[in-house]
């Protein structure tokens, strides 16, 4: 199977330069391959992580030959994780189409579980009443790379969803997993308190410890958290019959069966999309430029449930919403009618990109990790916290680009 062009055009939005604002839809990376080890397996339930590996304290699992193989960890509540940040606005698009009980129907089929339970006190303030600030977590349960063991988890995708007060916009920073940060101690394990890569934090002490690691990071208090199956989308994009991508250069597939992408704008189904979106070593940029394909791919999925009519047709959006529904997980108050309503009006232009600043990747302590740039990234995340990101874009980043033009796509062969 292959995906044809409907065009030779590269790719209007790419995604960014480590260290500053990546465009809407993803802008070219400037930084060397980002190629580091798979993490370890990451815990399938919020507050209890796996044991850890055998490895010493302060030291990622999973780099640099300390330990082999892991241990199968089968969640109880199947399928969870992300990169899919951008499903929850899709369903906030479904206010004006359905009735509250309908939305309450909804709510009931979400996982649910607590992502609190183990943070006591030192969480930041709640600062902009209105604002909300959620945590997108989760990785890719079919993702190929993880040697076919679906009960492998990994928090490949780390994003930080700002809704300003206003409703009007919504801003998805992407946090690289290997993102050298200060991992408190764990509450459940002897890890932690320590420097480390960002994604050891799921590891070590289950999304708890991750929410906790990132709150210090930023100092922003996370609303809600979710967790999103990046695998799960194939049934969410199926549903959608097939989005609409532009392929950023001529590539071919490492994993089976191989699929040739052609540069240009190209109709994907669902394994097509997903199996682009987990390409990264055809790239110099390495894990950014997978992280700027899932930004495309969130978008792209907004764009066809507005165009294709599927909000309006009781049908399609059934289909849809099981699809949705279950490849999410999310906090016990969290609430998808709520944000429905409060959300209705946003679109996909009305989201903004961007990679937490850095100053690129490096080796410390023999391993590969990013390097935060900590003055743009105290400024960027100061203005989430403050409810100033419109500000901050005026200052700091260019302004948000919109995806290509999805009108001249032709249907993958």
């Amino acid at each position: 199977m292959s995906t044809t062009p409907a065009s030779r055009g590269s790719s209007s939005g790419r995604a960014s330069v480590p260290g500053a604002l990546a465009a809407t839809s993803g802008a070219r990376a400037r930084v060397s391959a980002a190629n580091t080890p798979t993490s370890p397996a990451a815990p399938g339930v919020y507050g209890r992580p796996p044991s850890p590996p055998p490895n010493r304290p302060g030291r990622t699992p999973g780099n640099g030959g300390q330990y082999s193989g892991r241990k199968k960890i089968r969640p109880r509540w199947g399928r969870i994780a992300l990169v899919a940040g951008g499903a929850i606005l899709v369903l906030a698009l479904l206010a004006g189409v359905g009735g509250f009980v309908y939305y309450k129907y909804v709510d009931s089929g979400l996982n649910r579980d607590d992502p609190f339970s183990q943070i006591t006190g030192g969480r930041p303030a709640k600062t902009v009443d209105g604002a909300i600030n959620m945590l997108l977590l989760g990785s890719d349960s079919r993702d190929p790379d993880n040697g076919g063991k679906a009960g492998e988890w990994r928090t490949d995708t780390m994003i930080l969803l700002h809704i300003p007060a206003d409703h009007k916009h919504a801003y998805l920073i992407s946090m690289p997993r290997d993102l050298y940060v200060y991992i408190p101690k764990s509450k459940t394990t002897q890890y932690g308190d320590t420097n480390a890569k960002l994604n050891a934090s799921f590891s070590w002490g289950g999304t708890p410890l991750t929410v906790e690691t990132i709150e210090k990071y930023t100092n922003v208090r996370m609303d809600h958290v979710l967790l999103i199956d990046f695998g799960g989308f194939k049934q969410v994009i199926d549903a959608l019959g097939g989005i609409d991508m532009n392929i950023e250069k001529d590539i071919t597939s490492i994993h089976p069966p191989k699929r040739q992408f052609k540069k240009g704008m190209n109709h994907l189904n669902g394994d097509e999309a997903l199996d682009y979106a987990r390409q990264r070593y055809q790239f110099a940029d390495g894990d950014f430029a997978r992280m700027r394909h899932q930004q495309e791919m969130m978008k792209a999925i907004l764009d066809k449930a507005v165009s294709s009519g599927t909000v309006s047709n009781p049908g399609k959006l059934n289909s849809f919403l099981k699809a949705i529904t279950k490849a999410m997980t999310v906090d016990k108050d969290f609430s998808l009618a709520d944000m429905a309503l409060q959300f209705r009006n946003l679109r996909s232009d009305d989201l903004t990109f961007m990679v937490s600043p850095n100053d690129g990747s490096k080796k410390i302590g023999g391993e590969d990790v990013v390097v935060p740039d900590k003055e743009k990234a105290t400024a960027l995340y100061d203005a989430v916290r403050n409810d100033k990101m419109a500000d901050w874009m005026a200052a700091n980043g260019p302004k948000p680009s919109t995806a290509p033009s999805a009108k001249a796509s032709t249907k993958s062969k």
